[in-house]
C-alpha cells in the first residue's frame, strides 16, 4: 500500500527546443546526490548546492544556444525543474507546505519563503553590486526562480537582504530555496490528505 511517506516523489523531463535541449531528472526525498553538466559553470555550482542543501537529488543534462548568453538555457533548467517538482509531488497530499528560511553567506544574508500553493507567483526583493558573478549575467537568477516558481505553480518570495559580494549573495539565495524547499515538501505525520480547507491545492 502507498502511503504519504513511502510514495515515490520523482520525475523525468526531456525538452528539446531550437534553443536548448535538457534532460532532468528530479528526487524530492533524495541524500543530496547532484549531476549537473551544463553550459553555464556558475548555474552548474548554484544548482549543486540547491540539491545538497535541500537533500534532493538532481540529474541534469543540458545543452544551449551559449554563442548567444546563458539565457536560454537558464531558463529553460528553470522551466524543467518546475515541471519535474510538480510532477513529483502529485496530489500534494501529506505536505508541510509552508516555509521561510533564512541564509547566511559571510557578509550577505537571503530569505527564501515558500507556499506550495498551485497558484503561481513570484516576489523579488533586492539588488546585487555586480551585473556579473564571472561570465554569469545576475540578472538570469531572477529569470531562473521566475520560471521555476511559475513552471512548479508554487509562491516564491525571494529577498536578499543585505551583502557586498555579489557570489555570496547568490549562493545564500539557491541554498535558502533547497532548505526551503525541503521543509515545504517535506510529509508531516499529522497532515491528513491535503494541508488546505479546499480539500485540493
Amino acid at each position: 500500500m502507498t502511503t504519504e511517506a513511502n510514495r515515490s516523489r520523482t520525475a523525468g523531463i526531456d525538452r528539446r527546443t531550437n534553443e536548448t535541449n535538457i534532460k532532468l531528472n528530479f528526487n524530492v526525498d533524495g541524500t543530496g546526490v547532484s549531476e549537473i553538466v551544463t553550459d553555464v559553470p556558475f548555474l552548474n555550482h548554484m544548482l549543486d548546492l540547491f540539491t545538497q542543501h535541500g537533500q534532493f537529488d538532481l540529474k541534469v543534462e543540458a545543452e544551449g544556444d551559449i554563442d548567444i548568453d546563458d539565457h536560454h538555457t537558464t531558463e529553460d533548467i528553470g522551466i524543467c525543474l518546475g515541471h519535474a517538482l510538480k510532477e513529483a509531488l502529485g496530489d500534494k497530499r501529506g505536505i508541510k507546505r509552508y516555509a521561510n528560511v533564512f541564509v547566511p553567506m559571510d557578509e550577505a544574508l537571503a530569505q527564501v519563503a515558500i507556499d506550495i500553493s498551485n497558484r503561481p507567483h513570484f516576489e523579488f526583493r533586492g539588488e546585487f553590486p555586480s551585473d556579473q558573478v564571472g561570465s554569469f549575467t545576475t540578472e538570469l537568477v531572477h529569470e531562473f526562480l521566475w520560471k521555476f516558481a511559475l513552471e512548479s505553480r508554487i509562491t516564491l518570495h525571494v529577498i536578499v537582504h543585505y551583502g557586498r559580494n555579489t557570489h555570496h549573495m547568490v549562493e545564500a539565495v539557491f541554498k535558502a530555496l533547497g532548505r526551503a524547499l525541503d521543509e515545504a515538501t517535506s510529509i508531516d505525520p499529522r497532515v491528513t490528505g491535503v494541508p488546505s480547507t479546499k480539500g485540493v491545492l
